[in-house]
């Protein structure tokens, strides 16, 4: 939006003439179902004479008041910022305003549950939206204390950062209860003040909420109070003793490893619904997509994933809570070691001990592609401004980052690098950091320079590709081995990486681990002399365990030997690593699509983790569609579909492989047969025993059956009656957008771009039904309208739906030169448009430009 934004030259010349000390924060929320009321005191130093600003996304401002002196709004409030002028060595300012719920997502988000009409809020703040709820510094270094006062319907659950305080009644009011307005008794909660904290990880959750307490002891001997919410509608799917078992888990590992107790007063985790993202780590007031509370079956890689989701966010209690970055160029430090610890933790101190290979089949997979984009960033990115940070939520940050400290605990050892870490929090607790503080403490215990890793790892971007090249005597051993590394022309990086080579041969049946050997490899060759004299094997797996990050590639003998024996490959990790391998090349344009497709269906009814067979399944589907030929597409989606189906027709009954074909043969049944057997099955005439077909599973199948033109909008609209819920809803809408034809595409499309107001999740639900098209040719005519509506949709909406609208709506199952020429177009004839917005165009130019590269190596083989 124009006049939100705030660059990073403004926040450090904030930084140099403010020093915040407290707020005090007083919001009523029964003043209407549209805004509610702030009256915020602001306590802060200052250099004496200056002038600044403090950010407010604001309905109006009422009263501006500084040391006593009343100013005019209408003079100072523009845009996002109230300038404040004339400072005091010390200042009190006090605001009153009217702030505006959304239902975006961000801010202040409003939530009324279709199931029984409660109103559930919560608040979202990563990166900058801390102002739509109240005055604020709007940057991660000005840290505060804060005390919120809140005043609501007294039979909710009100929820920050601080313990809960008991409620003081404050009288009736005529509230809205969904369509309805009545008396209602109204309380008032005064929370205690917070420790010193950055304003985007404060919280505010109010309505009513079911709550299930719990605690546990800290290793200091305190007893921390838990809490897991969700609302009520969802109470009965809510399993709080399961999610409290992981916490506890999880805090004994990481006050273990981090030799420091849990930094805060409590640990509350709340589920809310219309969420953008899996969670978020405000202090002592986690919330969660409410996708991870399971009213029906799930993947096990879903469950695998909440758990290391709950992981994630409670390692940021100490790393991003306790030390917060200065800037958000550090955003990749949080988010990547909460990243890296989490799945250490869900591997070691849970039953989830294959997570590693489950990262291998997710996250690595997400780095890779994020890593090959054009719009690719060192890891430690350069952020300009707030625009820059919200396009930066990535698999550089995320994922590259976490691969990326994977490597460097294998680098300095993991002993040094917990003991750093410790160290990191005892010298800069409470405060903010940049990146050198904490390699300052890691080369102090381990003992290593690692200011050439730092520049080669995180100042660069670019993943780089070790193949191995070996001669053979005349007895079959290696007479000589060597690892090659590449790196790609734009990013020409050579790195240092310590990985490790795995020899495998068959050997019962499956394919196993007989040797292993562990180097540091740098430069473009790296000799291996260890490995001369030995027997080459049947495959040889370079970066076996998966300790560095780069793609590998194949000698032809292991490359005929996975492309036989994969499912016989006995160790998951590894496994992981191959499937990876192959999708590299098939990406690359090295391995064509045709033939990638024909292996993943000889060996994928033998993977056992489910994470990454959910990947190799997105893989398949995206070869198929996308990446083959485009003469070979319908007959091979049609040969995908089927064996989808004769795979889950062979699985074990119940079991996750069986549920996932199923899943996946019904997003892909296109012919009248196949069809016909989603119908079957939705009807519960199945040969499949062991599959219930619960209420989203059935979803499922009717948004098959509509996007196959069998299913009609009174057959939706039925099943919407049968399932009046905040998920009914968002399938509901996803159904009516996978109708497939020309008229049905259009009220999709004008549903929510041409209708502003639609919360996030219907927006993302109608985008996801939008692009699923039998015949492609319905999606051509809004090559031109998409981008003929990309500007005024980017300057008229918020960040996150204007996001939804980009991502969900671009016809990228197109994938043809007509698509391609019309993104490059408008990227030439748009070169000053927002950074932010050309960096998604960008992105979806680049997906078609490797699709239709891949077709032509398909064709060519």
């Amino acid at each position: 939006m124009p006049g939100t934004n705030l660059t990073r030259s403004e926040a450090q010349e904030r930084a140099s003439i403010v020093t915040s000390h407290s707020y005090e924060v007083a919001l009523d929320l029964t003043t209407g179902p549209e805004t509610f009321a702030a009256d915020t005191t602001v306590r802060f130093g200052a250099t004496v004479g200056a002038a600044t600003f403090i950010d407010v996304i604001a309905d109006s401002v009422e009263s501006i008041e500084l040391n006593g002196e009343s100013l005019n709004p209408a003079e100072l409030f523009a845009d996002s910022r109230i300038q404040i002028p004339g400072l005091a060595a010390e200042n009190t300012l006090r605001i009153r305003s009217t702030m505006r719920y959304m239902n975006t997502g961000e801010g202040l988000h409003r939530f009324e549950d279709p199931a029984d009409g409660e109103v559930y809020l919560y608040s979202q703040f990563e990166v900058p939206d801390s102002r739509r709820m109240f005055p604020v510094f709007e940057q991660p270094d000005l840290k505060a204390t804060f005390q919120f006062t809140i005043t609501a319907p007294a039979r909710w659950k009100v929820v920050s950062n601080q313990p809960t305080p008991e409620p003081t009644p404050a009288g009736t009011k005529a509230q809205a209860q969904g369509a309805d307005w009545a008396e209602q008794d109204i309380a008032t909660w005064a929370f205690g003040k917070t420790p010193v904290m950055s304003s985007y990880i404060t919280a505010l959750i109010a309505g009513p909420y079911r709550e299930v307490r719990g605690e546990l002891t800290s290793t200091d001997g305190r007893v921390i109070p838990l809490g897991v919410f969700c609302r009520e509608s969802l109470a009965p799917y809510l399993d709080a003793d399961y999610i409290f078992d992981k916490t506890r888990e999880g805090f004994k590992f990481f006050e273990t490893e981090f030799d420091y107790p849990y930094p805060f007063d409590k640990y509350d985790q709340l589920f809310v619904p219309e969420y953008n993202m899996g969670a978020m780590e405000n202090i002592g007031a986690v919330t969660f997509t409410e996708a991870y509370v399971f009213r029906s079956q799930v993947t096990d890689a879903m469950r695998e994933r909440r758990v290391v989701t709950i992981l994630h966010e409670l390692a940021h209690m100490w790393f991003g809570d306790l030390v917060t970055m200065r800037w958000w160029n550090d955003l990749w430090l949080n988010e990547s070691f909460a990243e890296y610890m989490s799945v250490l933790a869900t591997a070691e101190a849970t039953e989830w001990t294959g997570s590693w290979t489950t990262f291998v089949g997710s996250e690595k997979s997400w780095a890779y592609r994020q890593d090959q984009l054009p719009s690719t960033h060192p890891i430690v990115a350069e952020i300009n401004d707030l625009e820059d940070v919200l396009v930066n939520f990535d698999g550089i940050t995320y994922a590259k980052g976490a691969s990326v400290l994977k490597q460097l605990v294998a680098w300095v050892g993991r002993e040094p690098f917990m003991q750093g870490v410790h160290d990191y929090f005892v010298k800069h607790n409470h405060s903010n950091t940049e990146l050198p503080d904490l390699m300052v403490e890691l080369e102090a215990r381990s003992g290593r320079d690692l200011s050439d890793w730092t520049k080669k790892w995180l100042e660069t971007a670019g993943v780089n590709t070790l193949t191995p090249e070996f001669t053979v005597d005349e007895d079959g051993t290696f007479a000589s081995f060597s690892v090659a590394q590449t790196a790609a022309a734009d990013y020409p990086t050579i790195r240092p990486h310590r990985i490790a080579v795995g020899l495998y041969e068959e050997q019962g049946g499956k394919l196993v681990r007989v040797k292993r050997l562990e180097l540091d490899v740098d430069g473009a060759s790296t000799d291996v002399p260890e490995l001369v004299g030995t027997q080459q094997p049947a495959l040889v797996l370079l970066n076996d365990e998966d300790l560095s990050y780069a793609k590998i590639r194949f000698d032809e003998r292991s490359l005929e030997t996975v492309s036989t024996k994969l499912g016989d490959i006995e160790d998951s990790l590894a496994r992981s690593l191959v499937w990876g391998s192959l999708w590299d090349a098939t990406r690359d344009g090295e391995f064509p699509a045709s033939r990638f497709v024909d292996i993943v269906l000889a060996h994928v009814a033998g993977e056992t983790n489910s994470t990454v067979l959910r990947t190799v399944i997105q893989q398949l589907v995206l070869s198929a569609s996308s990446y083959v030929a485009p003469e070979k597409r319908e007959a091979t989606l049609e040969k995908v579909a089927d064996a989808l189906w004769q795979l889950a027709l062979a699985a074990e009954a119940g079991s996750d492989n069986q549920f996932q074909f199923v899943k996946a043969f019904a997003s892909l049944a296109g012919t009248d047969a196949q069809l016909d057997q989603v119908l079957a099955l939705l009807e519960e005439r199945t040969p499949l025993t062991g599959l219930d077909i619960d209420t989203d599973l059935g979803w499922e199948l009717l948004i098959s059956l509509a996007a196959g033109g069998r299913a009609t909008a009174a057959e939706i609209d039925a099943a919407l009656a049968d399932d009046r819920t905040a998920t009914g809803n968002q399938s509901a809408a996803h159904a009516r957008a996978a109708l497939p034809t020309a008229a049905d595409k259009d009220a999709a499309w004008a549903s929510v771009w041409d209708e502003a107001g639609k919360p996030n999740a219907i927006v993302r639900a109608t985008g996801l039904g939008f692009l699923r098209a039998h015949d492609r040719e319905v999606l051509t005519p809004y090559i031109e309208r998409f981008f003929a509506e990309l500007m005024p949709v980017w300057e008229s909406r918020s960040y996150a739906i204007a996001e939804e609208l980009i991502d969900g709506f671009y016809p990228s199952p197109l994938a043809n030169e007509e698509l391609r020429q019309a993104t490059a177009a408008w990227l030439d004839a748009n070169t000053e448009a927002p950074a932010a917005l050309r960096r998604m165009i960008v992105e979806h130019l680049a997906g078609v430009e490797r699709a239709l590269a891949a077709q032509a190596a398909d064709a060519s083989n």
